[in-house]
C-alpha cells in the first residue's frame, strides 16, 4: 500500500442504495458507516459517501466533473469492465479507445451511479502519458 491514499467525498441520497451499488456492484470494500455516511475502499483509495438532503443535479456531460481510476495493468481494467457488465451497472459511455495510434492512446469507459455521479475508468497503452507528454494539448475529448 502506498504511504499516500486518495480521498474523495461525494453526495448520495441514501446509504442502502450506495452500498448496493458500490459494494455489491462495483466491488468496493465497506468501512465504517452510519445513516448519513459510508466509507468505501475503491482499490485502496477512500471514498466517503455523504447523504445530502439537497437535490443532486444531474450532469449534462462528463465535463467538468467526474472521478475514477487510471489502471496501470490492462487486465485489471478489463476485470472491472467485465464486472460492471456482469452486474449490469449503468454505463454513461460505453468502452472505447481514445487517441488511437498516438502516445496518448487509452481505453476508457464511464459509469453513472444511482445518484448521477460519473466515474471514469481508464488504461493508457503508454504509462508515460498518465502525467507526461506535456508537448501535447490533448486532454479528454469534448464529443
Amino acid at each position: 500500500m502506498s504511504s499516500v491514499l486518495f480521498h474523495l467525498a461525494f453526495p448520495v441520497r441514501d446509504i442502502p442504495t450506495t452500498k448496493s451499488y458500490y459494494v455489491d456492484g462495483l466491488g468496493c470494500g465497506l468501512g465504517r458507516e452510519n445513516a448519513q455516511s459510508a466509507i468505501l475502499n475503491l482499490y485502496g483509495h477512500q471514498l466517503v459517501a455523504h447523504v445530502t438532503p439537497d437535490a443532486i443535479a444531474p450532469q449534462t456531460g462528463i465535463y467538468p466533473r467526474h472521478f475514477g481510476l487510471v489502471f496501470t495493468d490492462e487486465a485489471d481494467w478489463r476485470a472491472l469492465l467485465d464486472r460492471a457488465q456482469q452486474k449490469q451497472l449503468t454505463f454513461y459511455q460505453q468502452p472505447k479507445q481514445r487517441f488511437l495510434g498516438t502516445p496518448l492512446e487509452h481505453r476508457t469507459f464511464f459509469l453513472v451511479d444511482p445518484f448521477g455521479n460519473l466515474m471514469e475508468y481508464k488504461y493508457y497503452a503508454h504509462q508515460d502519458a498518465i502525467f507526461g507528454n506535456q508537448d501535447s494539448e490533448l486532454i479528454g475529448d469534448r464529443t
